[in-house]
């Protein structure tokens, strides 16, 4: 990605180019990235100006210029966020995504890494959700979408992956970006994942048959009411789930003295919550390796699964701060 000046207007952008050795699965998503974001009209989604391709064929994307950080940077440098400062970055995300979802949009790997802290020209801090070359869109002639998500395949983030899109990434709908942000709130109040597995193939079987470890257990400080919202985005049916991200936001406003910067809109909810968080049935440590951390495409086959494993190298230490 580049900074650069767009040379009529006078006007500070990013241009993203791929690479030239790129594959044709990797055109497909940078393509689906830019048509994805085009379609959002929000302050939380990063803008796209223009796409197109080089004299040599490589394609390339004009955005908008953005100067900061991700909250997996910030969580890195930082450490867990204030609960109020937690929250307000996850409901300006609802509000990104409850723009997409109005647009049939579904994100597929929202996670603190595709959560950019911008500053608006005010100084305050503005979250834009990045990378939608994953997300599922309505079905267009040609958006490549056969080739990302072939049957028995999945693709995400497999720490933020919601039970369905384990099994199933086409027929996932928004409730699935309701685990993927209840997996980041959790993250960012701890800095710890709220599943716990040293190889891809634990983190399955802990996502799809584990309770979520204790937030509480990690920081004692949190309210027991903000674990409670976040253990029902965790629940492994999405029908038990919190059923949308306006839903969510009008659940966590109690948890942020502003209500957020424009959040999503309010949604009719029952005030009292009725999810517990339950104890994991096991307290392995957690372990982030690369792998886990990045999107990739991956065969349910467990031997892949093992052999993907086997070519990344793990982090030295585990991920706590």
């Amino acid at each position: 990605i580049y900074a650069a000046r767009h040379v009529d207007l006078d006007t500070p952008v990013a241009v993203k180019v791929l690479r030239p050795d790129a594959s044709d699965d990797s055109r497909h998503r940078f393509l689906r990235e830019a048509r994805a974001a085009s379609r959002i009209d929000n302050e939380h989604v990063a803008r796209v100006f223009d796409v197109g391709k080089l004299t040599d064929g490589t394609p390339f994307m004009v955005m908008e210029l953005l100067e900061g950080r991700d909250l997996d940077e910030l969580l890195y440098e930082e450490g867990p966020l204030p609960v109020a400062t937690a929250v307000g970055y996850v409901l300006q995300a609802c509000a990104a995504l409850s723009a997409a979802h109005q647009r049939g949009v579904v994100h597929r790997d929202v996670k603190p890494a595709n959560l950019f802290v911008a500053t608006r020209n005010h100084g305050e801090p503005c979250i834009k959700l990045l990378d939608f070359g994953i997300s599922k869109m309505p079905s267009r002639a040609g958006d490549g979408d056969e080739t990302l998500t072939l049957t028995g395949s999945c693709l995400g983030s497999p720490l933020f992956m919601s039970p369905e899109q384990l099994l199933s990434c086409r027929t996932v709908d928004g409730r699935s970006d309701v685990w993927s942000l209840g997996v980041s709130l959790f993250e960012l109040l701890t800095c710890q994942a709220a599943f716990a597995g040293q190889t891809v193939a634990e983190l399955y079987t802990a996502i799809l048959r584990d309770s979520p470890r204790r937030l509480r257990d990690i920081r004692p400080e949190v309210p027991a009411a903000l674990e409670a919202v976040i253990a029902g985005c965790l629940q492994k049916e999405a029908d038990d789930r919190v059923q949308s991200v306006e839903e969510l936001a009008a659940l966590l406003r109690p948890f942020c003295p502003d209500g957020g910067t424009d959040s999503a809109p309010p949604e009719s909810v029952d005030p009292v919550i009725e999810w517990t968080a339950v104890p994991p049935s096991r307290q392995a440590a957690w372990m982030a390796t690369e792998i886990m951390d990045q999107p990739f495409g991956f065969s349910c086959c467990e031997d892949l699964v093992e052999d993907c494993q086997a070519s990344q190298t793990p982090r030295a230490e585990p991920r706590s701060f």
